[in-house]
């Protein structure tokens, strides 16, 4: 079994603008620099994955279909820009739910791992660096229960959260950032060319 260099990053809010519940690839909308910060990530020699809670199915919101549909669209437009996701992986569930199949309780919703696991499992490697990066408390939760560095950047939800980790209500990352490009270059060291 290989072992790498894993960046799990979430999707809405720290990738793409977070609308709300997605519930079409027309309303993708990648933040400033994330595309950069991605390709950063590439060539620092890390294999980057989505991973992204999406209780709209199981509140009935929209369909698996359509998840996968928005997480097409959001590598596509990556791609565009070089930058490269090896796959975004997402938990449909909420115990609260109105989809009987999907309102149930789960190990892939994060906090939980189930989404890093699969991952591992898939392709077949173990984590040596691992950093976590997303716009909510559990993002940092995630990435503490992996043993991963964690950033929180102020993009979609970020500002508000920070503020429930200033009081002390959850736990604080190992970066708090304003975007993803921003966490990246703390987190991995990487810096654009031609600057710092």
């Amino acid at each position: 079994m290989r072992t790498i260099k894993a960046a799990f990053l979430d999707r809405d809010g720290t990738i793409n603008v977070d609308t709300g519940y997605i519930g079409s690839p027309d309303n993708i909308e990648l933040l400033p620099g994330a595309a950069q910060a991605i390709r950063l990530l590439n060539d620092a020699g890390y294999t980057v994955f989505g991973v992204s809670n999406q209780s709209g199915v199981a509140r009935g919101f929209f369909g698996i279909e359509v998840v996968v549909a928005v997480n097409r669209r959001v590598l596509e437009l990556l791609k565009a820009e070089g930058a490269h996701i090896k796959e975004i992986l997402f938990c449909p569930h909420h115990t609260r739910g109105t989809v009987p199949e999907y309102s149930i309780p789960c190990q892939c919703r994060k906090p939980l791992p189930g989404m890093v696991e699969a991952a591992r499992e898939k392709y077949e490697f173990a984590i040596a660096d691992a950093i976590v990066i997303g716009d909510k408390i559990c993002d940092i939760e995630l990435g503490k229960n992996i043993g991963a560095r964690t950033a929180l950047v102020a993009t979609g939800f970020g500002a508000e959260e920070k503020i429930k980790i200033d009081c002390g209500e959850a736990p604080a990352p190992d970066v708090f950032a304003s975007n993803l490009l921003q966490a990246v270059i703390a987190l991995s060291g990487a810096a654009p060319r031609g600057q710092f």
